[in-house]
């Protein structure tokens, strides 16, 4: 069975950090890309970092120069180093694999992990 686990969310203050983590599971995880999604109170999920299988990496443009996606395939986990968070990164965050460009038909999304920044 193919699942995802996000953890690492909390309540942080504006300029502070948090590190996420994604374990996948029932998945050989080191041949998939994989993306960290957020989304947040009445907004649609939207597609924050990712990273394909041989490690290169984007961002969305705001979260350039303050989020790192990083991989350990040993581990089957993904993370997302935020660094300098403001209050609109608050949102909760899911991982997803991808597999040739396109999310991989059937997989669940995960329950999340909420990034609360907040004064």
């Amino acid at each position: 069975q193919v699942q995802f686990v996000e953890s690492g969310g909390g309540l942080v203050q504006p300029g502070g950090s948090l590190r996420l983590s994604c374990t996948a599971s029932g998945i050989i995880f080191s041949v998939y890309d994989m993306d960290w999604f957020r989304q947040a109170p009445g907004r649609q999920r939207e597609l924050v970092a990712t990273i394909s299988s041989s490690g290169s990496v984007n961002y969305k443009d705001s979260v350039k120069g303050r989020f790192t996606i990083s991989r350990d395939n040993a581990k089957s986990t993904m993370y997302l180093q935020m660094n300098s968070l403001k209050v609109e990164d608050t949102a909760v965050y899911y991982c997803m694999r991808r597999w040739r460009g396109s999310q991989v038909k059937g997989d669940s999304w995960g329950q999340g992990t909420q990034v609360t920044v907040s004064s």
